[in-house]
Order: C-alpha cells, then sequence, then structure tokens
C-alpha cells in the first residue's frame, strides 16, 4: 500500500492523541531524551505545517522553531484541522513527485522522502506522545508496518544526523511495533 493512502489515518491517530494530551502533562518527560511533552508538541506543529507546504512546494509558513504554539488557545484544535490539511495534501500524487523542502532552504530533497519523513512524524511521535501522557496509541497495523517498511532503509541515516538515538535491541519475534520503535532509537518499554 503506498503510503500516500496512509497519510491521513496516520494524521487522524496523531491528532486524537494531541487531542488528548493534557493540560498538566505539558512538563512530562518523553521517550525523545531532550524534549518535554511541550517541546515535542511545538516541534510536532511546527513540522506538520511545513510538510503542509512541502506537499504543496510552496515556502514554509511563519512563525519559527523558537515559538510556543502550546501557549496559544486552542493549540489541539488547530493542530488536529492542520495535520488533516496536510495529510490531504500528501495524498495528491503530485506532492511525491520531484523535489521540494520542509525548511525552506535552497536544494530541497526528493518529496517522496519528505513524504516518508512526515508519516514517520505522524506515526512515531504519535506513540511518543500517547505514551508520555498516559494514553494508548492505538496504531493500526497497516501503519505499523508501513512506518516500519520505511524506516528500515533511512533509520542508519537517521541515526548519522542525530535525528534518532542507537538503535535499541529487540527480538525479531517481537511485535512489529516494538521492531519499528528499536530501530528508531526508542525503547517499547519506555515509561514516564
Amino acid at each position: 500500500m503506498e503510503l500516500r493512502s496512509l497519510m491521513v489515518p496516520a494524521a487522524d491517530g496523531v491528532a486524537r492523541i494531541v487531542r488528548g494530551v493534557p493540560d498538566g502533562r505539558l512538563g512530562s518527560p518523553t521517550p525523545c531524551p531532550d524534549w518535554d511533552v511541550r517541546a515535542l508538541l511545538n516541534h510536532l506543529i511546527l513540522w506538520t505545517g511545513r510538510a503542509g507546504t512541502a506537499a504543496r512546494k510552496q515556502p514554509p509558513p511563519a512563525p519559527g522553531e523558537d515559538h510556543d504554539f502550546t501557549a496559544e488557545p486552542g493549540w489541539a484544535e488547530r493542530f488536529a484541522v492542520q495535520a488533516r490539511e496536510t495529510a490531504e495534501a500528501w495524498t495528491d500524487p503530485a506532492a511525491w513527485e520531484g523535489d521540494t523542502s520542509l525548511s525552506g532552504g535552497g536544494g530541497g530533497m526528493s518529496a517522496a522522502y519528505i513524504g516518508g519523513i512526515v508519516f514517520g512524524e505522524f506515526v512515531l511521535h504519535g506513540w511518543d506522545l500517547a505514551v508520555a501522557t498516559g494514553q494508548h496509541p492505538d496504531l493500526p497495523a497497516d501503519l505499523v508496518e508501513a512506518a516500519h517498511r520505511q524506516l528500515v532503509p533511512t533509520a542508519a541515516m537517521a541515526r548519522e544526523y542525530a535525528v534518532f538515538g542507537p538503535e535499541v535491541p529487540v527480538p525479531e519475534e517481537s511485535p512489529q511495533l516494538d521492531r519499528l520503535l528499536g530501530l528508531s532509537g526508542r525503547d517499547p518499554d519506555w515509561k514516564p
């Protein structure tokens, strides 16, 4: 199954998790060692917006990485709308063609590669937020399988650029979600 057909379910899944984040948990730790829940949410909100413009081959929106989206009223609902719009933009076959950029800088990267990053962000950061805030991620098997398939050829490069931490060893007979998490440098047994 093509990733573009899974973008909307992945976006809706992470939006459900974001809506479920309690205000009192914004300072809680996450599986991403340098980020608390607020920092992870701000990362996700910022890059989801940029992913939408990347799908349409447009310059990224403001504001920048230092903006606290969670300080604004209604941030979770706005994220849900933004995530759905971004996912819908990536359902267009043209979004996956040529090059595009998440940062608006020169050069860009393969749009198909960036689309894969966006999908992985929805799935992996959805899991991160869920476990950090006491929610169940409820990741459907087809999303986990697609994310794992997408990550296998790119995980080493992500580790090289410190996007992921070192791979966490997970037994081959473990559930595919655990293998996906381990490949992405996450401990499937992580607890806050």
